[in-house]
């Protein structure tokens, strides 16, 4: 049985697409079967997994919408072992199409549930708000991984992320839960970001990895060649980092 995973945070530049193409990347790379949904109409995670925009017919956007199915819109073997659901501008119309549609909260769930046993990680990179599409992400999710920057106001919003998802558990998925909270765009140089991280791990009751994402150049340029960190850079400090991530949630999966 797969796992399904909602990389979610409404703050945006907090690097939840940078952890969903680089977590989704070397969850892959460790030999497991992941698909990575784009659920963001900016589409970032689908350029910088390595999927071509300009060639694509369909997206999550149709599939939700019911102009194709799963196969249809999905991009196999992206890299070894990734597959891709790929997003584009017209998934922000999504909201409006959706009004008045029963159980819209469940759309995306019926779509992904019949594959969900296929892989061994199914990853959904969720929009930096709190609408429809961040909703079904939620009801098809087993758990919510949450990125958070390290810059002052840290905290600012995840109270209302996390009844967010108190409130789905309760009305809409009953099995839904945090799986837990990475830091992001960490600078070892700066004392700001050792007491982000000190004030998050006292201030928070909820599963903190021990990874930590750092500030990293190579992981900013890796996007724009459509490339995850791992096979841009095999050995950088935002590889190692991420690696390190996915072998603990695998880890965690085991207990």
């Amino acid at each position: 049985m797969g796992k399904i995973i909602a990389i979610a945070n409404q703050k945006g530049g907090v690097g939840k697409t940078t952890t969903a193409i680089n977590l989704s990347a070397c969850l892959a790379e460790l030999g497991k079967r992941v698909l990575t949904i784009d659920a963001d109409p900016q589409g970032n995670t689908t350029s910088g997994i390595g999927v071509d925009k300009e060639k694509i017919i369909n997206t999550v956007y149709n599939l939700i919408v019911g102009e194709c199915n799963l196969e249809e819109c999905m991009v196999k073997q992206v890299w070894e072992n990734l597959d891709v659901i790929p997003a584009g501008v017209d998934l922000a119309a999504a909201e409006i199409e959706l009004m008045g549609i029963p159980n819209k909260e469940f759309i995306l769930k019926e779509m992904i549930d019949p594959v969900k046993d296929q892989y061994d990680y199914i990853m959904i990179d969720c929009p930096p708000s709190l609408n429809i599409l961040t909703i079904n992400a939620m009801t098809t999710a087993d758990s919510v991984l949450v990125p958070i920057q390290c810059e002052y106001y840290a905290l600012e919003g995840l109270g209302q992320l996390i009844h967010t998802v108190e409130l789905v558990k309760e009305r809409l998925n009953s099995g839904l839960y945090i799986e837990g909270v990475v830091f992001t765009m960490f600078d070892a140089r700066r004392n700001l970001s050792l007491e982000v991280v000190e004030n998050v791990k006292g201030n928070l009751d909820q599963t903190i990895y021990k990874a930590i994402i750092p500030r990293n150049v190579r992981l900013a340029e890796a996007p724009s060649y459509g490339m995850p960190i791992n096979h841009y850079d095999k050995r950088c400090s935002g590889t190692e980092a991420y690696r390190d991530l996915a072998e603990e949630i695998i880890e965690a999966d085991r207990k």
